[in-house]
């Protein structure tokens, strides 16, 4: 029942933002990807890329190794596009808001957001996973 309900709300996000989220989020990890020292940046990006198309399901979890670099790159990962993805996010998740059926994908929006912000030192995972259950 549960993953009909997590199909029937990723449909819903595809269609309404989350391919045009996932599609900032391409055209960061490109730019961020011609340079040598930017281009983990990039993968990051286009793992939140795949992540912003079916997000339902599936949740971010630190990683148990993570460290001081994670934590430096998310800095520079924020003033290069954390902001302005999170600022997308933000707007789309309000946007979505002013409908009820829209209220549950502006949630998860908001949450997208925060993700955004810092997504180096996670990793992406379903939601029965044993790690979902510790995340921070």
């Amino acid at each position: 029942m549960l993953g009909s309900v997590n199909t029937i709300l990723n449909i819903l996000w595809l269609v309404l933002c989350g391919l045009w989220l996932a599609i900032g989020y391409v055209i960061a990890g490109i730019v961020m990807c011609i340079l040598i020292i930017t281009i983990p940046f990039g993968i990051a990006s286009f793992r939140l890329a795949a992540f912003t198309l079916w997000p339902f399901g599936r949740t971010l979890v630190p990683k148990p190794d993570a460290g001081a670099g994670s934590f430096l790159g998310n800095i520079v990962w924020f003033l290069l596009a954390g902001v302005w993805m999170a600022i997308a996010h933000i707007v789309t998740g309000i946007a979505l808001c002013l409908t009820i059926i829209g209220i549950p994908l502006g949630i998860a929006d908001f949450k997208l957001a925060a993700a955004a912000i810092a997504p180096l030192g996670k990793d992406i995972v379903a939601t029965d996973d044993p790690r979902a259950f510790y995340r921070s």
